[in-house]
């Protein structure tokens, strides 16, 4: 990756959300699940003789599999995806400890963009006046800095500050290695968590002179509003507004229908661009999304009449079908515009804090 190609297609990407919405892929997950892949499809002939079960660790397929991640990538950019979003959501030594694979991380990054670089680039080749480009997608591990993990030992932590920034600093620099053109911290249920990670990125920024848009994603874990660790989409946005993010949205644990106040109220105060990408709804008792493409479009759709989005996706149970009904659906709406906010003094606890005169 060139330093002036990054820039031509940073200077494209700017230019796309100031005219329109643009979109987002869906569900990587799920569409790894419709392959109905077996084991020894994750262990390929380099980890065959792994002793752990790997199946299960999607990240890995990077490696193992590299033809059918690239193919979900091409299968949502065929559906109209202008972002493709790596396929690296577990890849941090933390998450991968569960596979004893912790010292495959940097790769499973460095390939994942890789991947989805290749495929980027092939569809805008094919459609100019449509340029692809990849968000490196950094998820929130499966360990928080903020709750214990013991009810009786409300001061108990898994996790370390600096362990978490160790392992997106790695995540990072991979990431920025094989061709992501912005970095996408994503899932956020806890904000130290991504406040880590905003820390590790502008290190590695520091160290490597390439700096790349990022994009936040929080996620509102039930009706009541909050993240996880208990903040309201205000106070998390005040949390992290200081990264000057190119986006900030949500994404996951909700469907389209109950996510909606929750981003009217992001839409309402954030000083940058808007993105949210839904489940598609909420799951059935049997852990499945039951949303057809064209309720999730419905649904989104008002989002964009409404002036409450600039980039538009999906989350778990999404496929291609999803987002080319959501495409379409917005298609030829006006972009939000990002409001001035006075500047004043915010702060963020659990609820938001703003002194006015």
């Amino acid at each position: 990756m060139t330093t002036s190609n990054l820039s031509a297609r940073l200077v494209k990407l700017h230019e796309a959300l100031k005219t329109r919405i643009l979109i987002l892929d869906g569900a990587m997950g799920t569409m790894i699940q419709k392959r109905r892949l077996a084991e020894a499809d994750f262990r390929g002939a380099r980890f065959k003789d792994w002793p752990r079960d790997l199946k299960g660790n999607n990240d890995l397929l990077n490696l193992t599999r590299p033809d059918v991640i690239g193919e979900i990538h091409d299968a949502y950019f065929a559906a109209g995806a202008d972002i493709a979003e790596t396929n690296t959501f577990n890849s941090t030594s933390i998450s991968q400890a569960d596979y004893g694979m912790e010292e495959f991380a940097a790769e499973l990054n460095r390939e994942g963009a890789r991947i989805a670089r290749k495929a980027a680039d092939a569809w805008t080749e094919k459609t100019p006046h449509q340029p692809r480009f990849v968000a490196g997608a950094i998820g929130p591990t499966n360990r928080t800095a903020s709750i214990s993990p013991d009810v009786a030992d409300p001061a108990k932590r898994n996790v370390t500050f600096d362990q978490l920034r160790a392992a997106y600093r790695a995540a990072a620099r991979a990431l920025i290695e094989g061709g992501a053109d912005l970095l996408l911290v994503e899932t956020i249920f806890d904000t130290l968590n991504a406040k880590a990670a905003l820390y590790a990125i502008d290190e590695v920024f520091a160290e490597t002179g390439t700096v790349l848009p990022i994009m936040i994603s929080g996620t509102i874990t039930d009706r009541s509003g909050r993240t996880l660790s208990g903040q309201m989409p205000e106070a998390f946005w005040n949390s992290v507004r200081h990264a000057k993010p190119l986006t900030v949205g949500l994404n996951c644990a909700l469907g389209a229908a109950e996510m909606r106040p929750h981003l009217a109220e992001l839409a309402r105060v954030a000083d940058t661009f808007v993105c949210a990408y839904p489940n598609a709804g909420l799951p059935n008792e049997f852990g499945e999304y039951d949303e057809t493409p064209e309720q999730t479009a419905g649904l989104v759709a008002g989002w964009a009449r409404d002036g409450l989005v600039n980039i538009l996706g999906g989350c778990c149970g999404t496929t291609p079908e999803h987002i080319r009904a959501i495409a379409e659906a917005v298609r030829g709406a006006p972009a939000r515009r990002v409001p001035e906010i006075p500047r004043r003094l915010r702060l963020s606890g659990l609820e938001p804090f703003e002194l006015r005169e």
